[in-house]
């Protein structure tokens, strides 16, 4: 087996919401978040309906994507700057609302799932077709990317190899014996517990609880048999790194999350839309996984150096 790499990823959307309303006290007392400090690589001149402020949550995947907005903007010859760290969901939705922000990245399930806690809408069709209507007035989302970061049910090869585990219709058939490691919403949200329920009839034996989005403690967790199966998203390196198995789910529990700007419809011109969808042409899940890998393992880059580098790489800047 591989070494682990190191990952600090934080799961998107699940930061306690005690500490989500006193961030937003603070962006509302002061138009951005305390811990946000606005990135000094904006273009000069002024931008086309004036600037931008790219907004991101508080892991990394969120805020190498919202570099790579601003990189693009800029490079369209507008004027944009980054506020990262703002938050989970809950925050960064209510400061897109209130023009704390501009636009965001977003994952499309998951944002359908905050804006209507009852849809039903799975494949990526059909949510990204449901959100528009979804939305309060002055929000829109702009096109989605191929790119896609989710839920995954992840169990390590001997586990799958010993069980004959290859989906999670496979999962259910011992899941009363399988501890999960999962961050502790898990265990109420529609795609945890009560949907792997539903879906697969699959009742785990317990929940061991981590908030690392995945990262080294659910990591290690897994990998000393401390856990038999965990939630990590599809875009963390250490699946590949440590032949991680992921289960697949044919009946659509997680829905599709596809990559996508979250914006302030006002404040977008042509000029911005065009320059935010040709990145969503172009960026793929594998790229997600690779940046991911450069942030939050051995390279340590800063999501900006990272973006940097992607952005040349695609050719959006010389």
């Amino acid at each position: 087996m591989k070494n682990p790499v190191p990952m600090t990823l934080t799961r998107r959307g699940l930061g306690g919401l005690a500490a989500g309303l006193g961030v937003a006290l603070a962006l509302s007392a002061c138009g951005g978040s305390p811990l946000a400090t606005p990135s000094t690589s904006a273009a000069s001149g002024s931008a086309e309906g004036g600037s931008l402020v790219v907004g991101s949550a508080d892991f990394p995947e969120s805020q190498v994507v919202a570099e790579i907005y601003v990189g693009a903007l800029n490079a369209a010859g507008l004027t944009a700057t980054s506020k990262p760290n703002i938050g989970s969901r809950e925050i960064y939705f209510k400061a897109v609302q209130d023009g704390s922000i501009d636009l965001v990245p977003d994952y499309s399930g998951n944002l359908l799932s905050y804006v209507d806690t009852e849809a039903t809408e799975v494949s990526a069709d059909d949510v990204y077709k449901a959100l528009p209507g979804k939305l309060p007035e002055g929000l829109a989302v702009l096109e989605p990317a191929k790119a896609e970061s989710k839920d995954a049910m992840v169990v390590t090869k001997a586990t799958a190899e010993k069980y004959q585990l290859k989906s999670i219709e496979d999962l259910a058939k011992v899941c009363k014996d399988f501890t999960m490691a999962a961050p502790a919403t898990f265990e109420t949200r529609a795609y945890g517990f009560p949907g792997l329920k539903a879906n697969y009839g699959c009742e785990l034996k317990g929940l061991q609880p981590f908030n690392d989005g995945g990262g080294n403690l659910t990591l290690q967790a897994l990998l000393e048999d401390k856990v038999q199966v965990a939630d990590i998203y599809t875009t963390t390196p250490s699946i590949a790194d440590n032949d991680l198995v992921v289960l697949e789910d044919p009946k659509n529990n997680f829905k599709a999350q596809q990559v996508l700007p979250l914006v302030k419809e006002a404040k977008m011109t042509d000029k911005a839309k065009e320059a935010l969808n040709n990145v969503s042409k172009i960026l793929t899940t594998e790229d997600l996984i690779n940046l991911n890998r450069a942030v939050s393992g051995d390279q340590k880059q800063a999501p900006k150096d990272a973006a940097a580098a992607w952005l040349k790489d695609k050719g959006i800047v010389k």
